[in-house]
């Protein structure tokens, strides 16, 4: 059974869960409708070219998947798995070659892991969520989105720390998404020292029973030894009031700048623990591959994804959701040959 036939199966029913999936899966489909428009048509265009699978067809797919982000190591492993997977079954022509991509690109994001994508939360008591980021990524917004998606479907008790003292209205623009989500902000004046900042909201969250503490802070990539002094600080200061805390360090990536995002993500990586990415504005990009890029390269799992403007356009990473965003249109074309059978 084809990876759009299984997938298709997941959607049918009208439970609860079902239409959950569904709702989430069309937000993927919606927020790569950039990427897509770009790679499924070149895709289309190429099995339509080729009706023979054959070293041409694979090197001209090689480069439509280059164009889309997907990035040089990524794209060479799945051309080796591709030519093996033709070898084994002994595909002669095009046809539903989409389905067997796609089961190639889930396999290579999820190769060993196991619920990589869900949050690391406390059970009980506190915890701290660090986020990383340069400025302009969308991190403020993100952090904003994530404590509204905490609070309102997860029923957490949620706090902020503005701990990016350095920007010029950084404070007041988390304290305005605090105030639009309904949580409180633990800051101080610009210029503050930010570990001062992470030091006075873990007190008041624990004073205040607060289930998830996040923090933001300055990404100043330019100096890196400061940046990694920074991050250190902050640290130690959460880490001696929370043993093991902070429990997630986020990095949030402009999925718009494409190959940027993958050099940003190796530089923080390289200064800080990162254990996942957020990556923003997907919705905006042609180059949505980069999330396989980043995943295949660095080993950093995506955790949450920016699906558009609206509040609840932040939406947990799901790989099979993911690769159907990118080719739902072949889910059609796979029904109208079935069809033509």
């Amino acid at each position: 059974m084809s990876f759009f036939k299984k997938f298709k199966e997941k959607m049918l029913g009208s439970t609860p869960e079902v239409e959950e999936t569904v709702s989430i899966t069309n937000k993927f489909k919606e927020g790569l409708s950039k990427t897509r428009n770009q790679f499924t048509s070149k895709v289309n265009d190429l099995v339509a070219k080729y009706r023979k699978v054959d070293e041409d067809f694979f090197e001209e797919l090689e480069e439509i998947l280059l164009q889309a982000d997907v990035g040089f190591e990524t794209v060479t492993e799945l051309m080796d798995s591709l030519r093996f997977e033709v070898q084994r079954k002994n595909i002669k022509n095009t046809s539903g070659i989409q389905s067997v991509i796609s089961e190639k690109l889930v396999e290579i994001y999820k190769a060993g892991e196991d619920d990589i994508a869900e949050l690391q939360l406390e059970e009980s008591g506190l915890s701290v969520i660090l986020f990383v980021g340069v400025n302009g990524v969308g991190k403020t917004t993100t952090i904003g989105k994530l404590a509204h998606r905490l609070k309102e479907e997860e029923g957490k008790n949620v706090m902020l720390a503005a701990g990016d003292t350095f920007r010029a209205g950084a404070i007041d623009q988390l304290q305005v998404w605090g105030d639009r989500v309904g949580v409180e902000v633990i800051k101080q004046s610009e210029g503050s020292d930010p570990a001062a900042v992470m030091y006075d909201a873990v007190r008041a969250a624990k004073s205040r029973n607060v289930d998830v503490l996040i923090c933001d802070t300055a990404g100043r990539l330019q100096n890196k030894v400061n940046l990694m002094n920074e991050l250190e600080k902050i640290h130690r200061v959460i880490s001696r009031e929370i043993p093991d805390a902070p429990h997630e360090v986020l990095l949030a990536l402009d999925a718009t700048t494409g190959q940027n995002a993958l050099v940003q993500a190796q530089t923080f990586k390289e200064v800080t623990n990162v254990t996942g990415i957020v990556l923003t504005k997907l919705d905006g990009t042609a180059k949505g591959g980069i999330v396989l890029a980043i995943r295949n390269k660095l080993h950093i799992p995506v955790k949450f994804v920016g699906l558009g403007e609206k509040m609840d356009d932040l939406q947990p990473f799901d790989a099979e959701k993911y690769v159907y965003g990118l080719f739902a249109d072949g889910l059609d074309l796979e029904d109208a040959e079935e069809s033509d059978k």
